[in-house]
Parts: C-alpha cells; structure tokens; sequence
C-alpha cells in the first residue's frame, strides 16, 4: 500500500512539472540584461536566434545587435546567400546622437564594398543615410530592425514604426549585413557573436 501512495505521488509530481514546463514561456536570449526573443516572426515566417553580442566602442557598450534567420548559420557566406526573410535587431545601451548613430552605419558599409559595389547601390545608400537625419535622437532602450522582406525589400523600423521606404535591393540589405559580418567589421567582437561564436573575453572594436 505504502509503495502505491509514494508511486502516486511521485507521478503527480511528474505530471504537475510537465505542465509547468509546458506551459512556460518560450525562453529568450540575454545580453547585457537585454531580452532577445530567441525566435520572431517576418512575412509569415518563424526565425530564428543566429546569435548576439555587444557593440563596443573603445570599452563603452553602444548596443547589443541580435541577427535572425529561418536556419541558423554559421558562415558569413552562407548568411550572405540565406533565402527567405531576415532580421537584425539592435536595442541600445545609451543615448547617441543621429549623427553618431548613422556615420558608424555608414562608416561600416563603405569599409566592407568595393567601388563597384558602392556604385550598383548608390541610391539606397542615399536613402540610407536620410533616414538618421530624421530620428533627433536615438535613446537607450530603444529598439531599431532592419529586416528584409523577399519580393518587398529592406524595411527599417525604430520602436516597431517604420522609419524609411521599402529598399528593393538584396545587394544593398547584404551590404548592410557586412557592417557586422564584413572583413571589416565595425566591432571585432560582434561578428563572431552574431555568427553564434563565442566572443572573445576582451572587447575590441573600430573606434
């Protein structure tokens, strides 16, 4: 009787850790202290967590960026070639400046294309550079996506409003990806985070 009751018990337990389990949230990343969903949902499609990191400048945090993908990737090519919707997700640390905020932005792009590159998508990167003149300030907490959409193209969005127009071009989304995943990254640490790496213990980035 006795080795029935504790079979008894023990199995309520079981059962009632199950649904406490089951029932949980869906678990998030943590970087920083900021709360990274470990998937999202573009166009119809769950993505995925590809991985995160902190932006330095000098021994200053700026931002900790997270990249999204349908699969995850561990290459910078196969990131480069992935199909299908993709996100990067950035949430500042600080306050900066408009300015600041897109001459890194743009900083990154131009150290990681060549002139011909540059050329096939000078329009956008026009507009690209518009869009900063139009935030006054960029504030700590503060969450900026830049996502691209297949068949629609980059779409920016500061706090979930959008910020800019629809950019068609793949080519000018992966430009925008070499910021963090170029040969010259703007951070030294963050590309390898956002690859899914483990960052090095010292930070080390562009100033």
């Amino acid at each position: 009787m006795k080795l029935g009751i504790r079979l008894s018990r023990a199995l309520g337990l079981v059962g009632v850790t199950a649904a406490l389990f089951l029932g949980a949230p869906a678990g998030a990343a943590e970087v920083a202290g900021v709360k990274l969903d470990e998937a999202v949902r573009i166009a119809n499609q769950d993505l995925k967590l590809n991985g995160a990191g902190i932006r330095y400048k000098a021994i200053f945090k700026v931002y900790v960026a997270g990249l999204y993908l349908p699969e995850k990737k561990s290459t910078v090519a196969d990131v480069l070639n992935a199909t299908g919707p993709r996100r990067v997700s950035i949430v500042l640390l600080r306050d900066i400046s408009n300015e600041e905020l897109g001459r890194g932005f743009m900083s990154g792009i131009q150290q990681n294309l060549d002139r011909t590159e540059k050329s096939k998508i000078i329009m956008q990167l026009q507009k690209f550079g518009e869009i900063f003149a139009s935030i006054p300030e960029a504030k700590k907490g503060d969450v900026l996506t830049v996502d691209w959409l297949p068949g629609s193209g980059t779409v920016i969005q500061l706090n979930g409003k959008r910020i800019s127009d629809v950019l068609p071009d793949i080519a000018f989304y992966n430009a925008i990806l070499k910021i963090w995943l170029g040969d010259k990254p703007i951070d030294t640490r963050l590309k390898p985070a956002m690859l899914g790496e483990k960052p090095e213990e010292m930070p080390r980035g562009n100033v």
